[in-house]
């Protein structure tokens, strides 16, 4: 359950998708506080800035997008994008305009409502200490140290799969997009998303008990790459 109250700022111009939500939501003990227009969205953000905010992206008077580039102007609120447009090219551009997370409609709320949690428990981490160790399952990443464990034992991994693994750690949960990797670990002017599938692939060899159906490193196809914030069942991934 989240914090008592948090809100939720909801940015959708589809009246019964709204109306679907609030609900589902209150009952998580969520505030809702709900936008109908690019406009209004941009201005509660601003006005009355939420915990989170949920957006669309084809609004009436504008796109999505611009929330999020406004936003990110003067803020780093976690920011979850609900959208019909399943393209990867819309996902990654909203990725990396600086969105947390992008959720396709049609969707369920369940899966909504773990997005938030994850968005909020990233949001949570402000104290240094907490950000300096992250654990999950049976993998702690230490970055005060730069020591990975899983179960316990020592972890070996090169310069550059810990680069990786600490950029994915100090935000678990949120998808990073190959572009993004790529500026973080090699630099601005590198363009070689391959050079990140290679570097995943062999970390998931040394983190995960069956590189089949990964447990911490989870692919987002066509898009990029989260550390699991939470352990959940899942389908076999590639990518």
């Amino acid at each position: 359950m989240p914090s008592p109250r948090a809100t939720v700022l909801l940015v959708e111009d589809e009246r019964p998708i709204r109306r679907f939500l609030r609900p589902a939501l209150e009952a998580e003990g969520y505030e809702l506080v709900e936008a109908s227009s690019l406009a209004e969205g941009v201005l509660l953000a601003t006005t009355q800035p939420p915990e989170v905010i949920v957006v669309d992206l084809g609004l009436p008077d504008g796109d999505g997008q611009e929330l999020i580039r406004r936003v990110r102007e003067w803020s780093d609120l976690p920011i979850v994008v609900l959208s019909a447009r399943d393209r990867d090219q819309d996902k990654v551009a909203a990725l990396d305009l600086g969105a947390d997370d992008y959720l396709t409609k049609p969707f369920s709320v369940p899966e909504l409502l773990a997005r938030l949690r994850v968005a909020l428990r990233r949001r949570a981490r402000t104290d240094e200490d907490a950000q300096s160790l992250f654990s999950v399952g049976e993998l702690t990443v230490d970055l005060a140290r730069r020591r990975v464990t899983l179960a316990g034992e020592v972890v070996t991994l090169t310069p550059i799969e810990y680069r990786l693994l600490a950029v994915l750690a100090r935000a678990p949960g949120r998808v990073f997009t190959h572009r993004a990797l790529l500026r973080e670990v090699w630099g601005p002017h590198r363009d070689e998303p391959h050079l990140v599938r290679v570097h995943l692939a062999n970390m998931r060899r040394k983190l995960e008990r069956d590189t089949a159906r990964p447990r911490y490193l989870l692919t987002e196809p066509g898009v990029g790459y989260r550390l699991a914030d939470e352990l959940t069942s899942a389908p076999p991934e590639v990518g």
